[in-house]
């Protein structure tokens, strides 16, 4: 069997650190690796629609966005498949056969359902569309027979569905669909970066991210501003580690040589940790740290990006080559499923044949 990897992000606005450490680093690694046959990577704005179905030109102005961000931090169209989502309509005709496999119930339970519901204040007013995207991540992931989907830990339930809708199709009908395999951030705390206020979610409409995007200047004054120990008022004060914001983004990002190279007084991020938490080292100095490490980073995504905005024709060329070859797998699937349904009526000359026999006796 093939090895094949789905993944994708909604764009609803650039894509941030968090996305950076949490899949984007990963999936160039995977991208580079040589161990997958197949990558495709999706602009899933058909599933932002779901709760920007109001607003659909911020979903427009954003596929760009999402794109030079992809490209600019080295996902290669040679190697990978970039295509928008709303561009494969065999998506929407998977995701309706799927519905009848899936109870109300069942997704009124999904624990990611339910706090992404509580998150936009949907009460009782929840769009079908939304209540029901677990349904269309099923068919996308199914779509192109994914072996492999790297997500954060708050998608397990997500996938846990898909699983589900694999499995009970194949059930009944053959074995047509592949059950896919989770990959988490290896690194644990690449899982969900926080916002630079300390809150547990970084998020666009939160104003807490630091983009991929920002400016030299801008991820400096971010740095600055970001939420440390509130008991540590003097620089003599011991330090809390736990719940520090700028610790948890020195875990996803520093690196031993970061120190030799900006912090030559310590080794490694442990002693670093240890002097903060004895007291004698302040905010300050920390941050400054980070902000070396994050600029190194960040430096030759912003390089990248600017070279590919000088040609934005070419990128809005890419995702449509990519939409046209993921439309192409997503309708071989699709035609194996109809068949498994048998609802391929047109091209089933045994049954067209039978039925000629059966009204000609």
């Amino acid at each position: 069997m093939e090895k094949i990897i789905l993944t994708g992000d909604r764009p609803t606005g650039r894509l941030h650190v968090g996305h950076y450490v949490g899949s984007l680093r990963r999936r160039v690694e995977l991208q580079n690796s040589g161990e997958y046959d197949k990558i495709f990577i999706m602009i899933a704005d058909a599933q932002a629609l779901t709760d920007n179905f109001d607003n659909p030109e911020k979903v427009r102005q954003n596929i760009i966005e999402v794109a030079l961000d992809y490209l600019s931090c080295g996902l290669d169209p040679a190697k990978s498949t970039l295509f928008v989502q709303s561009q494969i309509s065999e998506l929407c005709e998977l995701t309706n056969y799927y519905m009848n496999l899936v109870t109300v119930s069942r997704l009124q339970r999904n624990p990611t359902v339910k706090s992404e519901i509580k998150m936009r204040d949907f009460a009782t007013s929840i769009p079908v569309g939304f209540f029901t995207y677990p349904i269309s991540q099923a068919s996308d992931i199914t779509a192109f027979k994914a072996t492999t989907v790297p997500v954060g830990e708050d998608q397990l339930p997500m996938i846990e569905q898909t699983r589900e809708i694999v499995r009970k199709f194949n059930s009944i009908y053959d074995e047509v669909l592949v059950e896919p395999e989770v990959l988490l951030p290896e690194n644990e705390a690449c899982m969900r970066l926080p916002g630079i206020d300390g809150k547990q979610k970084m998020s666009k409409s939160l104003g807490n991210c630091i983009y991929l995007s920002d400016s030299e200047e801008e991820v400096r004054a971010k740095v600055m501003e970001m939420y440390t120990d509130p008991l540590h008022i003097k620089v003599s004060d011991p330090g809390h580690i736990e719940g520090n914001t700028v610790f948890t983004y020195l875990d996803a990002f520093s690196k031993p040589e970061h120190f030799e190279e900006y912090l030559p007084e310590y080794a490694n991020l442990e002693e670093l940790k240890d002097h903060y938490k004895r007291g004698g080292l302040g905010d300050v100095k920390i941050k400054k740290f980070l902000n070396a490490v994050l600029q190194e980073e960040l430096s030759p995504i912003r390089a990248k990006r600017a070279e590919y905005e000088k040609d934005i024709p070419a990128v809005y060329e890419t995702l449509r080559k990519g939409s046209e070859v993921a439309r192409e797998v997503a309708a071989q699937t699709l035609s194996d499923v109809k068949r498994a349904m048998k609802i391929d009526y047109f091209e089933d000359q045994e049954l067209i044949q039978a039925q000629s026999e059966k009204y000609q006796q």
